[in-house]
């Protein structure tokens, strides 16, 4: 049996650590030129829709994430 196995029903891939990893989610980035809103999936490419920059700016997430500093 191969190291991935991919469950298409669900969009999940198992890998060999027994993680699970979201295949269809898709990610919400910011234009570097429109400040349009775009959504990628994995295997898009890296290109504004609306003009077609190729810089892209990840957007902060919303949950509370906090560190310990020492």
């Amino acid at each position: 049996m191969s190291q991935q196995q991919t469950n298409n029903n669900t969009g999940f891939q198992i890998t060999n650590q027994n993680t699970f990893e979201d295949t269809n989610r898709s990610v919400k980035y910011l234009c570097g030129d429109c400040d349009a809103e775009v959504s990628l999936k994995r295997g898009d490419p890296i290109r504004c829709k609306e003009c077609g920059y190729r810089v892209l700016y990840k957007q902060r997430t919303n949950r509370m994430i906090q560190f310990e500093a020492r």
